[in-house]
């Protein structure tokens, strides 16, 4: 019994002086929260790597492209009546211009600017949904080719 209370004084002591220990690195300014930073500059401002098995964000009135296939499908967007498809070739032209694809930021942009990731996961998202749509008509145009090739042969 005594083996036990003293056990239990020595957990309760720990358990208090955990509670009381400063977290190292982690600073308040003006209601927000700096980990790593005196300074932040958002409500959480992390200054260093973050590990998560996760990380869920809101769209919050963001434009999901599910306009790239209604415009190619229907020929218009609801969603985004401005969105046009470019052509590879205009593609081409735009890439040997600036080096890097249209309505994606530039290196020298992220690097000075950074980015958000739910604006480039966004546009990421718009690139692949052309690519597929890329896909699809040279897949139609290989198709094709192969009926000519094939009546040719006959």
């Amino acid at each position: 019994m005594k083996n036990l209370a003293l056990l239990v004084i020595l957990l309760f002591t720990i358990s208090l002086t955990a509670q009381r220990t400063k977290i190292k690195n982690l600073y308040q300014n003006d209601n927000k929260i700096g980990i790593g930073t005196k300074t932040p500059d958002h409500l959480l401002t992390v200054k260093g790597t973050i590990h998560t098995r996760e990380v869920l964000v809101d769209l919050d009135g963001a434009l999901v492209p599910d306009y790239v296939f209604e415009k190619y499908f229907t020929n218009s967007s609801e969603i985004n009546p401005d969105y046009n498809l470019l052509s590879l070739s205009a593609i081409e032209t735009y890439i040997k211009e600036h080096h890097h694809l249209p309505g994606i930021p530039s290196a020298n942009e992220i690097k000075s600017e950074g980015f958000s990731l739910k604006q480039m996961n966004l546009l990421l998202l718009e690139k692949i949904e052309e690519l597929t749509i890329y896909t699809i008509e040279q897949q139609k145009e290989i198709d094709l080719l192969k009926e000519k090739l094939t009546d040719k042969e006959e």
